[in-house]
């Protein structure tokens, strides 16, 4: 069973043992979604789940008061793939995409997809090339022309200066 980071602890909150997670998911309704999430290795019962601004407030079962709120700080925060929810179609997890193969349109070889970046306007992939070059491709349509999970390859079509 492969356990999955979805966040992290990084303070209390109040009185009562609830904790401020910074959440590494782009949905919070994940935490909602659950029942229990790991805490490091320990499996903790979800209490509560609110949301402040961009951070997720968890209530744990086990975590019942501000002292125990921050010895958790720093801890981080796995669910296992059972809990993850089914994607729309033309969604995908991170996760998934990471270590596909990049090709181009013509069917050669491009490289393979090491990291999907996601604080931009639209999701971007890394891939790093047979020769050993970074380059950076926006997950549009114009640009990503279909994603097969099954054979893990990723088709692209680039344009002049995109390899330079």
């Amino acid at each position: 069973m492969e356990k999955i980071l979805i966040g992290k602890i990084v303070s209390a909150v109040g009185l009562k043992g609830e904790v401020k997670v910074y959440n590494y998911s782009d949905r919070p309704d994940i935490y909602e979604d659950t029942e229990s999430i790991y805490v490091d290795d320990v499996l903790m019962r979800v209490r509560s789940v609110r949301t402040q601004k961009n951070m997720v407030i968890l209530g744990l079962e086990g975590i019942d008061d501000r002292n125990a709120a921050e010895k958790a700080r720093g801890s981080e925060l796995f669910v296992t793939e059972d809990d993850l929810p089914e994607l729309p179609e033309g969604e995908y997890y991170i996760r998934d995409l990471i270590g596909m193969e990049a090709v181009l349109e013509d069917g050669s070889r491009l490289g393979e997809v090491t990291d999907v970046i996601q604080n931009t306007a639209q999701d971007i992939f890394e891939v790093k090339t047979d020769e050993g070059k970074q380059v950076l491709i926006p997950k549009v349509p114009e640009f990503v022309l279909g994603i097969d999970l099954p054979a893990r390859k990723v088709t692209l079509h680039l344009i002049e200066g995109m390899l330079d």
